[in-house]
């Protein structure tokens, strides 16, 4: 379905949103992120979140596309509790390339990441919430198949959670993505494999 942000609350409304006929248009606020800590030792929690409220297991997709030129911008989806208890997946541009990435932040942020060797525009991604777990997938246009990337604990006291788009730009402003696409509902399956 296409993203309504009538119908979805934003946490650290950016700079502009306007909804067309291909997505949500969006552009980052200056120096925009979400981490806890972890090796580079500071806590950043003012990084764009729109989402909608789920309690229980869950599948989120989201389709999306950014303008990637800055160190650490980034899109995707994220899952939230609190400022301490949150995962955000989907494309960050490091080391001069797209990667997949992952963030899961129990107190303490960690990151995973991939480069995504071939060209595409759209990214999707895909996380299941079964209990204590998060199974996250992606692929893109060119792939006939979803991708598993990780298997995540996630803290199953958090009954009810946010859930949906998320964009940062840690080094700039300016940062310009589109979500075309977000579906929220009942658990597709508990199959990994």
């Amino acid at each position: 379905m296409t993203i309504d942000p009538m119908q979805m609350k934003w946490f650290n409304p950016p700079p502009f949103a306007e909804r067309r006929e291909d997505g949500l248009h969006a552009r980052s606020g200056a120096r925009t992120d979400f981490w806890q800590g972890t090796y580079y030792g500071f806590h950043r929690d003012n990084g764009h979140f729109l989402h909608q409220q789920r309690r229980g297991d869950f599948t989120a997709e989201l389709c999306f596309s950014g303008r990637y030129q800055e160190l650490y911008d980034q899109a995707g989806l994220m899952v939230r509790a609190d400022a301490a208890h949150w995962m955000k997946c989907g494309i960050e541009y490091t080391d001069g390339a797209m990667h997949f990435s992952v963030v899961v932040t129990n107190g303490n942020s960690d990151w995973s990441a991939f480069r995504i060797d071939h060209d595409f525009e759209r990214m999707s991604v895909r996380v299941t919430r079964n209990g204590d777990a998060l199974f996250i997938q992606y692929k893109t246009e060119s792939m006939a198949v979803w991708r598993m990337a990780r298997l995540a604990w996630f803290d199953p006291s958090f009954e009810e959670v946010g859930v949906g788009p998320v964009f940062c730009s840690p080094q700039r402003e300016g940062f310009e993505a589109v979500f075309h696409d977000f579906s929220l509902a009942d658990p597709l399956s508990r199959d990994i494999h």
